[in-house]
């Protein structure tokens, strides 16, 4: 029964990912020729047809990937790849704690080598073409280095102690994995700021006094506590820019790109900025986070229960051992097969970011001029090429921003 569910879900997940895919594609080649009317005196038709092209020439190659990940994982599944990593991993390192590891290990990867391809021609084809790509070869290689590091240094004790309370906990192993799975998060969160954001980007004190002179105004009035605003170097390794919070509790500090601040006015940096402090006053960081506990939870009560049962591995193609540890296996498994069951769910995720956008708009607006904010995101538009024109369909499923018109009718009923 498993073995027939996987495939119709992954069939419908594939196909309706390519359906919606090419609905895209269509609708923005349909209205490539003309700029919308609303921003017909702000957006150049040239400026248009970038972002229409940038846009469709993303989503093809999203395409190709789609295939390329489905057929990954029946090679995991069906196709008994799983199975044969598993069998020679515990012949080669045996069935204990460096074994399993090993073929988590293994797993990773093969899979970021079948995306390396994809990323390379993203950021060295794509971007390139639309003139955003700024990193070199030696940069890209670097950051890669320099993430599967990071990934060691934390990942490894963190596996470590799921797969020893698998297997010395008990029944109840995964309400402590989920305990220790939360602290986890939090503590990356509180060491972002200062340990790893550093060993990737540059970042500065705001050097205009003005201006963060503005914006401390602004957080004085919303209540909001920063240790410090910083300009990072975004622009060495691409042209798109952007702000955001990061850290944790006392550990917060606001983040601006530099092309961020070479494009906007004074007046649209603090719009933007109040964008991000309303998804504070909503406490929408703290209900996603809530949100994304609560389901980790789930998720790991339902592996507790499908770690003992036969079916849940011989069904999708892996034969357990009955004599060793089959942790790392579920592990590996179940991970690779949840997003096809939870992929029709996706959509509530979005409505849910896109309502969120809505109201930290909304208070954008009340804190300052909401008409700063429509210029802001009319030259972030512009400056990211994203599409004005999106297929409303694509956009009710994956867009966890508004589109652009829907955002500007919004923000211009505030002013």
């Amino acid at each position: 029964m498993l073995t027939y569910l996987f495939v119709i879900f992954l069939l419908a997940m594939v196909l309706t990912k390519l359906w919606l895919a090419a609905r895209q594609v269509r609708h923005v080649v349909a209205h490539r020729a003309a700029v919308p009317e609303r921003f017909a005196d702000t957006i150049t038709l040239t400026d248009h047809q970038r972002a229409a092209d940038y846009t469709i020439a993303r989503t093809r190659l999203g395409m190709a990937e789609i295939f390329a990940q489905a057929v990954l994982l029946v090679a995991f599944t069906l196709l008994g790849g799983l199975n044969l990593l598993h069998i020679g991993v515990t012949e080669w390192l045996g069935e204990g704690y460096l074994g399993q590891i090993a073929l988590i290990a293994a797993v990773l990867l093969i899979s970021g080598l079948v995306d390396l391809p994809f990323t390379y021609v993203r950021q060295f084809v794509i971007e390139q073409r639309f003139g955003f790509n700024r990193m070199s070869l030696g940069l890209f290689i670097v950051d890669m280095i320099k993430a599967t590091a990071i990934g060691v240094v934390l990942g490894l004790p963190l596996l470590f102690v799921v797969l020893w309370l698998m297997e010395r906990a008990g029944p109840l192993w995964w309400l402590y994995a989920w305990v220790v799975w939360v602290g986890f998060n939090l503590f990356v969160q509180f060491i972002f700021p200062h340990v790893i954001a550093p060993m990737f980007n540059k970042f500065e004190p705001l050097a205009d006094a003005s201006l963060a002179q503005r914006i401390e105004g602004l957080m004085q009035r919303c209540g909001f506590a920063a240790r410090g605003l910083f300009v990072m170097d975004g622009s060495k390794r691409s042209a798109h820019g952007n702000a955001y919070f990061s850290g944790f509790g006392r550990t917060k500090r606001i983040v601006f790109f530099d092309t961020l601040i070479e494009r906007l006015s004074p007046a649209e940096i603090e719009a933007v900025l109040a964008h991000e402090l309303g998804h504070f006053k909503r406490r929408h960081i703290m209900k996603r986070l809530v949100v994304a506990f609560v389901l980790s939870l789930a998720f790991l009560a339902l592996l507790g229960w499908l770690i003992g049962r036969t079916w849940f591995y011989t069904d999708l193609g892996v034969m357990p051992s009955l004599t060793g540890s089959n942790n790392a296996l579920a592990l590996v498994l179940f991970f690779l097969v949840l997003p096809v069951f939870g992929f029709f769910a996706s959509p509530l995720g979005s409505l849910t970011s896109r309502k969120h956008e809505f109201e930290a708009d909304a208070f954008a607006a009340s804190q300052t001029q909401a008409s700063d904010l429509v210029n802001a995101l009319v030259k972030l538009y512009q400056d990211n090429a994203s599409t004005l024109t999106p297929d409303p369909v694509y956009t009710a499923f994956y867009y966890s921003h508004p589109p652009a018109s829907q955002r500007i009718d919004r923000l211009l009923g505030h002013a």
